[in-house]
């Protein structure tokens, strides 16, 4: 099915899919890689609401960062955090190739502590950020939900990766292991938490392993 949607959409970026590949060739890991199919939503988004300020929880090996770069308005931003640089040398690579590089501001350090330090920086556009996208660690899903939709500008989006987590959110105590059951447990709160949000518009959609847009009102 995954390959029929990509066929169906308008043809990846060779960078793009060059990045996939590459990915891909990491094993276990790279099923932490938004999909080709997703990150041409994502791109497609950021193009839809004129995204001059982009920030992206979790950047991996930069797929998801380069999409959006992708789809910035001329002097726009993607501000990529993760935990690990283990594969920022991958990313910045095709971040070059791609011709974004000046585009995507790495910040290294946990999640949530990159978030409360742009809530705190008088550099940040006092406006808010055009998109928030979370895919990152799931346990702490439900702590980046207060951290994040005060960055957003009124009209712009939340959204979050992985929602439905396999199909574990529906009844997490069918996850054999325990750290799957403990993250279908937070991702599912996070869900009823951004559904009864009244700051919020939702609306969660069936792309690849859950994708929810929520726009602050």
């Amino acid at each position: 099915m995954g390959t029929y949607l990509v066929r169906s959409c308008s043809p990846a970026d060779p960078v793009l899919t060059g990045l996939a590949g590459r990915t891909a060739a990491l094993g276990a890991e790279a099923g932490m890689m938004v999909p080709l199919e997703q990150a041409a939503l994502l791109t497609l988004l950021a193009r839809t609401v004129g995204a001059r300020t982009v920030v992206d929880v979790g950047t991996f090996t930069g797929l998801s960062a380069l999409a959006f770069a992708r789809g910035l308005d001329p002097g726009g931003t993607v501000i990529t955090c993760d935990v690990s640089d283990a594969h920022l040398d991958l990313a910045r690579e095709h971040w070059e190739k791609a011709g974004v590089a000046d585009r995507v501001d790495f910040r290294l350090g946990a999640a949530g502590r990159t978030l409360a330090a742009l809530l705190a920086d008088p550099s940040f556009p006092r406006a808010g950020a055009d998109i928030v996208f979370i895919d990152a660690d799931k346990m702490n899903y439900p702590n980046y939900l207060p951290l994040a939709v005060p960055l957003l500008r009124p009209g712009g989006l939340l959204i979050a990766d992985n929602v439905l987590l396999d199909g574990y959110v529906l009844d997490p105590d069918l996850a054999g292991d325990p750290l799957m059951r403990a993250s279908a447990r937070q991702v599912r709160d996070f869900n009823a938490a951004l559904a009864a949000d009244d700051r919020l518009d939702t609306v969660m959609l069936p792309i690849a392993d859950g994708l929810t847009i929520a726009r602050r009102r």
